[in-house]
């Protein structure tokens, strides 16, 4: 079989099983089998017979996809803010969306000196605020030593191992110090809500995905806590729920934070909240 015939095979497969993009996901999968870095280069060899050595694994993770296991646990790395992170079951999978959240604090957090991540996961957010600011002294915090360890990874990978602080903290709880700026992605999603959720997205811990009855459960400990945490005038950021901007803003405003602006994500959704303390 050559390339065009086994990718289109693959493309079948998964859209018989329900993934969505399933061209682009059999287009993954064989540039990843095929050790093509860009899978663009698929486009230029799509003549070219494929062998039973390159087929077989191949065949594996279309299987393993079909099955809802998200492709990149399969191919074991994630884009986010143009670099390549180590992504497997240990973390939550970095959304695009929160791309916008890295963003807005870059643009937002001026001359801080100090940055904390809570509920850091994979390490993304802080370790790509790390690389845009090597002047600003980062912690990652979480309460999963799994999580804790795939961030520490991540933190390798980018050769900022030494220069990136990690602790295994639920919240604050084992964390020291003041910070200028306290960044989150925290779980808030209402506990009765995870069972309908993507099987995919069924593959994240349920620790990084529940916040609780209402959702807001761990966000509230965060503000709570942050305001004792934070820099007089220092920025609290967050990535929130669909629907939950009036009630974070409500919460913020009785820890003594002002300033509050909501922003919008790619899809016009209010996705994150900023907020200055004092």
């Amino acid at each position: 079989m050559t390339t065009l015939e086994v990718l289109n095979a693959a493309a079948s497969y998964l859209e018989k099983r329900g993934v969505e993009s399933a061209r682009l996901n059999a287009e993954h999968l064989l540039a990843h089998v095929l050790g093509m870095p860009r899978r663009i280069e698929l486009y230029l060899q799509f003549e070219r017979p494929l062998s039973e050595v390159e087929r077989a694994p191949l065949r594996d993770l279309v299987k393993r996809r079909g099955e809802g296991v998200p492709l990149q646990h399969l191919l074991g790395e994630v884009e986010f803010c143009g670099r390549l992170f180590i992504c497997d079951a240990r973390a939550l999978i970095p959304r695009p969306e929160t791309e916008l959240l890295v963003e807005l604090v870059l643009k937002e957090s001026g001359a801080a000196a100090s940055i904390l991540d809570v509920a850091t996961g994979s390490g993304v957010i802080g370790l790509s605020l790390a690389l845009s600011r090597p002047d600003v002294a980062v912690t990652l915090c979480d309460i999963s030593p799994e999580a804790l360890s795939l961030a520490a990874a991540n933190a390798v990978r980018h050769g900022l191992a030494d220069k990136v602080a990690r602790k295994e903290s639920d919240l604050f709880d084992a964390v020291e110090g003041i910070f200028d700026v306290i960044v989150s992605n925290p779980p808030y999603i209402p506990t009765s809500d995870i069972s309908t959720l993507s099987r995919e997205v069924k593959n994240d811990p349920v620790l990084a995905l529940d916040g609780g009855a209402d959702g807001l459960r761990i966000v509230e400990r965060l503000v709570k806590d942050a305001s004792g945490r934070i820099s007089p005038g220092g920025l609290l950021a967050m990535e929130i729920g669909h629907d939950q901007a009036s009630r974070v803003v409500e919460i913020l405003k009785t820890h003594n934070f002002r300033d509050i602006v909501v922003h919008r994500d790619y899809q016009d959704v209010e996705r994150f909240v900023f907020s200055r303390h004092g």
